[in-house]
């Protein structure tokens, strides 16, 4: 893999939400624009009719929606006591499986899904092994709110890029620079100086956050070696991977939370988890809008004011402890973000 490729996959290491990493910004070089993050898509053969908005309108409304997926997520989870990751991660993954099919029919955002064509061999040696690890990325990501502060856990996101160079190196996929190298080390010790700083340090939370960023390294990964040459959008990427990953949650689910969570759901609503969903759906919907709207480093900077604004927003609305020496080390460790993308591939 190119360090072209991995720049794109840094693009959905940077992104707040479990569900939005995977949806989220890919750098198309080659246009100056952003790709989707999804595995599989063809060469464009007919005209797109999908509108465009500019980027001063689409940006601000993804740094929105992308922060409310996740301080909604971390309010059902610990202020409503909602405490069933499996099954909210399944209605969401239900619910995008229904609305990408019923945007198919009445809009034209899901057009790109009539030039991808998967067969039976592709989606079972490509399509379920990248969804496994989609499903495992997405279940662990969400339980570590269960022990970790939001703050805490955008600062361990931080280090999803270094996790996908990581295993790139092992197994020989890209070659390792002096640069890269650099931008790694530097990556790396911020993100272990936040973890110092945390008063709230949670072991079974900090193996949880670090075995989801594993996870989805490895599916950013074999997305580029399965399905290598292939894109989608956010859209047509859950088209394909929602169904998927919701069957196989489904099955897991009586193994994990039974019917537990069915009876929660009558005592905090089902309004709640149906406008909780429906916020997770409508990001996917903006990052379409945003795929040509701007330039990749744009995007970037984008990215990080967002995770600086839900840091901030964690301290202030969920009573978050940040200390100076983790500001310290998530400001190096956006350094090395920044610097990977500006230099990264150069």
């Amino acid at each position: 893999m190119s360090a072209q490729s991995t720049e794109k996959d840094y693009e959905r290491g940077i992104d707040g939400d479990e569900e939005e990493r995977s949806q989220m910004l890919e750098v198309s070089l080659e246009k100056g624009n952003i790709d989707l993050p999804s595995p599989v898509s063809a060469t464009q053969t007919r005209p797109t009719n999908k509108p465009r908005l500019s980027t001063a309108v689409i940006i601000p409304i993804w740094i929105v929606l992308s922060s409310s997926v996740i301080i909604y997520n971390n309010y059902l989870y610990n202020t409503l006591q909602f405490r069933f990751p499996v099954f909210l991660v399944t209605f969401h993954l239900t619910f995008a499986a229904i609305g990408t099919r019923v945007l198919q029919r009445t809009t034209h955002l899901v057009d790109g899904a009539k030039d991808v064509h998967v067969s039976k061999e592709m989606f079972l040696r490509s399509i379920l092994p990248i969804g496994l690890l989609f499903s495992g990325s997405l279940i662990l990501s969400n339980t570590a709110y269960l022990y970790l502060s939001v703050a805490y856990i955008q600062m361990l996101k931080a280090f999803t890029p270094v996790a996908i160079l990581l295993i790139s190196w092992t197994f020989r996929i890209q070659e390792p620079s002096k640069k890269l190298a650099v931008i790694v080390f530097m990556i790396s010790s911020g993100v272990a100086l936040a973890s110092k700083g945390e008063l709230r340090f949670n072991l079974v939370g900090f193996i949880t956050q670090a075995a989801a960023v594993a996870f989805e390294a490895s599916r950013l990964v074999m997305i580029q070696i399965l399905l290598h040459g292939l894109k989608m959008d956010p859209l047509v990427s859950l088209h394909y991977y929602a169904p998927v990953c919701a069957l196989i949650n489904l099955a897991i689910l009586p193994l994990t939370e039974g019917l537990a969570p069915f009876y929660e759901v009558m005592r905090i609503g089902p309004m709640i988890l149906f406008s909780n969903a429906l916020v997770a759906f409508l990001l996917n919907v903006a990052a379409v809008f945003l795929v040509s709207s701007g330039s990749g480093l744009v995007l970037t900077l984008a990215g990080v004011f967002k995770d600086i604004l839900l840091i901030t927003g964690s301290v202030l609305i969920f009573g978050s402890s940040i200390m100076p020496l983790q500001i310290l080390g998530y400001s190096i460790a956006l350094g090395g973000l920044v610097l990977f993308k500006t230099t990264g591939s150069k």
